[in-house]
């Protein structure tokens, strides 16, 4: 039987789908500040929704990969290259998980959560965070500040992160000759 050579379709749609959301998302708060009054408010609801959506399909994902063991790395990657994609990869699921929960947990401390339900999508209320929303509201107020802080500086970290993977998969597929695109391009052969 010859080595799997490429992620599962279900990795494959995965790992697509994610990332798209995840650049709409990004797109989508960056530009808040140019929209329209009257979008301001549906653009910040619609992120919320995409966020919380690529938190669940992220829980799938480790939940797949632990089940669904990877192909192995091509043959060529050294000693570092090998340490340094299995750490970007611990990097990006970190970020996948923590960009999300930080973000809801932010929306959670927000002085107007209590009468400003969110609703996923517009079609169904959406829970806070119980516990962060019974804090006493000076101190919900800095975890606000807190919060906020986290998820951005995540969101920086991410952008890093999201590009050292482009990189390294380029530079693998390009100037190292390896199949590397193919292995996560949906539809591609081995």
């Amino acid at each position: 039987m010859l080595p799997q050579t490429r992620y599962t379709r279900t990795a494959i749609a995965l790992h697509w789908v994610i990332a798209l959301l995840m650049a709409v998302n990004i797109a989508l708060i960056l530009l808040v500040d140019r929209y329209p009054d009257d979008w301001v408010r549906p653009a910040v609801d619609t992120h919320k929704s995409i966020g919380i959506t690529v938190l669940g399909l992220v829980i799938l994902r480790i939940l797949w990969r632990f089940t669904h063991r990877p192909p192995a790395m091509p043959g060529l990657y050294g000693a570092f290259e090998r340490f340094a994609a299995h750490a970007a990869h611990g990097v990006l699921y970190l970020l996948m998980v923590l960009l999300p929960l930080s973000g809801w947990m932010h929306d959670s401390a927000w002085k107007d959560a209590g009468t400003h339900p969110m609703y996923l999508f517009g079609l169904f209320e959406w829970p806070r965070i119980g516990w962060i929303m019974a804090i006493e509201p000076t101190l919900k107020e800095t975890w606000h500040t807190v919060l906020g802080g986290v998820h951005a500086w995540a969101g920086y970290v991410l952008y890093a992160m999201f590009g050292l993977h482009v990189l390294g998969a380029l530079k693998h597929q390009f100037l190292d000759g390896e199949r590397e695109l193919q292995r996560m391009w949906p539809g591609a052969r081995g």
